[in-house]
């Protein structure tokens, strides 16, 4: 399997000729979610901010290729059917649910975001491990149960979080390998602070960390 990453939190897995999107959200622009959208079979999508979903552009691509299944929080699934009608192959996502879908084996956990501030609302989220090997969490730091994913997908950095809990987060996960994601908020100066904390920590309990810029390509 083989991932490449795009800005923020949008990731694509290939896989023998299949390819699954997570998370194409609006921080990547018009091109660069056509790139990761090109011949999707599947969408996987967190939750509904726009961050992690750019509706206009995910439904403009369900129009051209209805075949395109995505899997999304009844939030977000109700808005894409309500725009797209019957012709889209939209299913509700929740946590506790194992999904097949063409060669890809998906398990899902947590159900809710991370609490930003008790005044906003919070929304509904999913987490999703691909194949037992790669996890995106959304907006959460949930650690799967049950399973090692050797792949984490950490949020290096958001509203809702602290520098001390994503330290946590990749320490709890025990991944083998750790790729940042979530990082679109950070200026080169930030982002320089978080990653020394955070690879250093990683390699302190033996996991490899290591950024990927937009559109490169890593063999798992």
């Amino acid at each position: 399997m083989e991932l490449i990453k795009y800005t923020h939190s949008c990731v694509r897995l290939e896989k023998d000729g299949r390819v699954l999107v997570l998370d194409p959200g609006v921080f990547s622009g018009a091109e660069e979610l056509a790139r990761a959208l090109d011949g999707a079979h599947h969408v996987l999508i967190t939750h509904e901010h726009p961050d992690h979903l750019d509706a206009e552009a995910l439904q403009a691509h369900l129009r051209a290729h209805p075949e395109t299944v995505v899997h999304a929080p009844p939030a977000v699934s109700a808005g894409l059917r309500e725009a797209l009608g019957e012709r889209c192959a939209v299913h509700d996502a929740g946590a506790g649910q194992v999904l097949e879908l063409d060669g890809f084996t998906v398990r899902t956990f947590g159900g809710q975001h991370a609490l930003i501030h008790p005044l906003i609302r919070t929304v509904d989220n999913v987490g999703y491990l691909v194949d037992d090997t790669v996890y995106h969490p959304g907006d959460s730091f949930v650690v799967p149960h049950d399973v090692t994913a050797p792949v984490l997908l950490a949020p290096l950095h958001a509203p809702w979080s602290r520098m001390a809990e994503v330290i946590d987060f990749v320490v709890s996960a025990r991944p083998r390998r750790v790729f940042p994601v979530h990082d679109a908020l950070l200026s080169d100066n930030g982002l320089g602070v978080v990653e020394k904390q955070v690879s250093a920590f990683a390699a302190t309990y033996g996991v490899a960390y290591r950024r990927l810029v937009p559109g490169e390509r890593v063999t798992l």
